[in-house]
C-alpha cells in the first residue's frame, strides 16, 4: 500500500473494474490491494450510503472462510452468520449484537443490493492454508435469527447468487469431484496420456465433438537432443550439504543466479530471467533445496480437452498460484538446416520469437515476498540456438495454445548440464490461474517485420497464422 500498489480505492456497491468473477486471492490483503474486500481481518465490508434523504450501512461483500456456522454447501445459495460474539479461535462465547456488520447486512436485506461474496476453499497443495474465491454479486433473500451449536444467538442471512454470471465456485466443487473420483468426469477418452509416466495423471477430455484425441505421438518426459548429455559440458555443484541459502556468497548455483536464488521459499519463480541455474546431480544438497523445483517434474492435475475453434488445449484441475511450475517442454531437438518444407507441418514446435516483453514486466512478485531483487534481473531470455519439435515425441505442454494476453511464460534453465546453448524450456504461472482455465503462453512473432507486413520464418517460408485467442490485445495473428 505505501508503494501505491492499491487499485480501486473508492469503495462501491456491485461488481469491482478488473476483477473477475472465478478470481483466486492466496491471501486475504490481497482482495484489498484490488478493492474487493477492504478489511484485512474482518469477514463484512460495508459503507453508509445515501438513498434521497436517508443514509443506511449497507454491506459491499463477505467472505466465508468458515470462521463462523455458514452453510456453502449450495453453489448458487449461501447461508451466511453475521459476525461477533466469537474468540480469536472461532468458537462463539457470546450473543451476536445488530451492529456493525451485522446491522448492514440487514440494512441491505431490505434495500436489495448486490454484495459481493468471496468464498475460502482449502488449499490442498499448502494444508491447512485457503484459497480465497471472488463468487459474484449475491442479494440478501431473507435474514433471521437462531440459537448457534453453542447456545448463544447468531445472526443468519440467506443470499442468492444473482443469475447470468459465469461459473465460480461450481467449478471448484465439480473439480474436486474428479480428483476423489476421476471416473466421474464426464466425456472421458482417456484417464491418463502419460500411461502412468508423469507424477500425476493427465486425462483426455472431448466435450465438444466425437473426435476420439490428438494425432499419435509418444508421450516423453524428456529433451531428446542431437547428442548425448554426457557429451555436454558438465554442471558445476554448489558445496552446500543441506539446502542452498539466498545471498550465500559461497553457494556457486547462487552467484551464478545473480547472487540470489530464483525461487521463493514456497518454490515460486521471483521472475523470468535470461537463464535460470538449478542445483542439479552435481550438487550435495538435498532434494528439498528451494533451488530445485522444474526438475521435479508436474504437480499439478491437468486435462488435455477438445476447445471449439484452435484444436486442444490444456487447463487445470487445481488452482495455481503465480510464479509456479507448470511443465516443462519436451520433445527433440532438430537441425534447423535440415527443417526445410516440413517446417511449415509442424504445429508442434517450440521455437523462440519475439513476444510482448511488456507483458511480463509486471511479473515480479520479489518485493511483494520481501526478497531482495537483483539489478539485473530485468533480463529476458535470448533467442535460442535451437528448436524443438513434440510433432512425434512430447508431454502435456505440446497442447498449450497461443495468447496474445497469456497466463504461462517460458524460461531457460538449466540443471542436469552446464551447456548454455541448451537448456530446458520451462514453463510458469504469470498469474494466478483458476481451475479449469485454459494455459497458454505467447508464441511471438519471429523476426522484426511490423504487424501488416506478411510474417516470414528464418527459411523464408510464410508462417503467418490467424489468431483466435480472443484477447482485447489481441494482434490479430502470431507466427
Amino acid at each position: 500500500m505505501t508503494r501505491g500498489l492499491r487499485v480501486n480505492v473508492q469503495r462501491r456497491i456491485g461488481a469491482v473494474p478488473g476483477v473477475e468473477v472465478g478470481d483466486l486471492f492466496f491471501f486475504r490483503f490481497e482482495m484489498c490491494l484490488v478493492g474487493l474486500h477492504a478489511p484485512s481481518m474482518a469477514g463484512i465490508d460495508y459503507m453508509n450510503v445515501k438513498f434521497g434523504n436517508e443514509e443506511d450501512p449497507v454491506a459491499l461483500s463477505i467472505v466465508s472462510s468458515g470462521m463462523y456456522e455458514d452453510d456453502d454447501n449450495d453453489a448458487d445459495v449461501l447461508i451466511y452468520s453475521g459476525q461477533g460474539g466469537s474468540s480469536r479461535v472461532g468458537k462463539q462465547i457470546d450473543d451476536q449484537k445488530l451492529e456493525r456488520g451485522n446491522l448492514a447486512l440487514e440494512k441491505s436485506s431490505h434495500r436489495k443490493n448486490e454484495i459481493r461474496v468471496i468464498r475460502g476453499m482449502k488449499d490442498l497443495m499448502n494444508l491447512p492454508n485457503k484459497i480465497y474465491v471472488y463468487d459474484g454479486l449475491y442479494r440478501i433473500q431473507e435474514s433471521w435469527r437462531e440459537k448457534g451449536k453453542a447456545g448463544f444467538s447468531l445472526f443468519k442471512y440467506k443470499l442468492l447468487r444473482v443469475p447470468g454470471q459465469p461459473d465460480g465456485s461450481v467449478v471448484w466443487k465439480l473439480t474436486q469431484q474428479w480428483k476423489d473420483n476421476p471416473t466421474s468426469r464426464s466425456h472421458m477418452i482417456l484417464p491418463d496420456i502419460s500411461s502412468g509416466i508423469e507424477n500425476v495423471s493427465i486425462c483426455l477430455v472431448n466435450d465438444v465433438d466425437k473426435e476420439k484425441g490428438p494425432t499419435h505421438f509418444s508421450y516423453v518426459t524428456t529433451v531428446k537432443y542431437l547428442k548425448p548429455i554426457s557429451s555436454m559440458k558438465p554442471s558445476v555443484g554448489c558445496t552446500c550439504h543441506s539446502v542452498c541459502m539466498p545471498g550465500d556468497e559461497n553457494c556457486c548455483c547462487s552467484q551464478r543466479n545473480g547472487g540470489y536464488l530464483p525461487y521463493s521459499s514456497n518454490g515460486l519463480i521471483m521472475r523470468r530471467r535470461a537463464l535460470v541455474v538449478e542445483c542439479g546431480t552435481s550438487c550435495p544438497c538435498s532434494l528439498n533445496c528451494r533451488n530445485r523445483v522444474s526438475q521435479k517434474g508436474i504437480r499439478f492435475r491437468f486435462e488435455v480437452f477438445k476447445t471449439r475453434d484452435r484444436g486442444w488445449g490444456l487447463r487445470s484441475w487445481d488452482p495455481i498460484r503465480a510464479g509456479s511450475f507448470i511443465c516443462e517442454y519436451t520433445g527433440e531437438i532438430i537441425d534447423k538446416i535440415k527443417t526445410g518444407d516440413e517446417d511449415d507441418e509442424d504445429e508442434y514446435m517450440f521455437q523462440t520469437a519475439q513476444t510482448d516483453v511488456t507483458a511480463l514486466e509486471p511479473y515480479n512478485i520479489c518485493e511483494l515476498v520481501g526478497e531482495e531483487q537483483p539489478a539485473d534481473w530485468n533480463e529476458t531470455p535470448k533467442p535460442l540456438s535451437f528448436i524443438l519439435s513434440a510433432k512425434n515425441t512430447g508431454n502435456l505442454s505440446r497442447f498449450m495454445n497461443h495468447s496474445c494476453s497469456p497466463n504461462v511464460f517460458w524460461q531457460p534453465v538449466i540443471y542436469d548440464h552446464d551447456d548454455e546453448c541448451y537448456p530446458h524450456i520451462m514453463f510458469y504461472a504469470m498469474k494466478h490461474i483458476p481451475p479449469m482455465t485454459e494455459l497458454t503462453y505467447d508464441y511471438g512473432l519471429r523476426g522484426n517485420e511490423s504487424c501488416k507486413e506478411e510474417m516470414s520464418s528464418y527459411n523464408g517460408h510464410h508462417r503467418r497464422k490467424k489468431c483466435l485467442c480472443g484477447s482485447e490485445k489481441c494482434r490479430g495473428f502470431f507466427s
